[in-house]
């Protein structure tokens, strides 16, 4: 199995334009509570606990996060526990509310991360490996701790093997 460094890098060598890093910042958490939402509605009961395709999915991915970086991971549990109370927030809506919202945050989430790409001049990681669907949380965790100077070292190697980001755009 590849390293949580090695991910990174691999993602990062899609996103090296500041644009695209920007445009997945919002499109990306979009897109993640978008799936949480949808995966929200579908519950079965057992015991006194209520488990939907949410719990199930957000379970397995974080435990994928944790193997590959147990702080990283525990911060995605709390983000995914946060999509998972918001979208139950949602569950009292009428169904087509509920499912107008899903469907559209889905689709802006989408539009919002080609634009980068189109900034960018690269297709998405995910069209050459769909593990980049479950890496990109991951990577807008780590450019946000790198905008407010967290985690240098991790940003200083994925630099070395993806590149700098590129903020003159002429």
């Amino acid at each position: 199995m590849k390293t949580f460094t090695d991910y990174l890098i691999e993602y990062a060598k899609y996103h090296r334009d500041r644009r695209n890093i920007v445009t997945h910042m919002i499109g990306v958490p979009i897109i993640v509570f978008s799936v949480i939402l949808l995966l929200s509605r579908p519950s079965l009961e057992i015991g006194a606990a209520t488990v939907t395709p949410a719990h199930l999915v957000c379970l397995m991915t974080v435990i994928f996060y944790v193997r590959l970086n147990a702080m990283f991971g525990l911060y995605m549990a709390a983000l995914f526990a946060l999509g998972i109370y918001l979208a139950n927030v949602t569950l009292s809506l009428p169904l087509i509310f509920w499912l107008s919202i899903g469907l559209s945050l889905f689709f802006i989430g989408w539009v919002i991360q080609f634009i980068g790409h189109y900034y960018e001049g690269k297709k998405p990681a995910f069209m050459d490996d769909l593990i980049g669907l479950l890496i990109g949380p991951l990577f807008v965790l780590a450019e946000v701790f790198f905008t407010v100077g967290m985690y240098q070292q991790l940003q200083k190697d994925i630099e070395e093997k993806a590149g700098k980001v590129k903020f003159n755009y002429s």
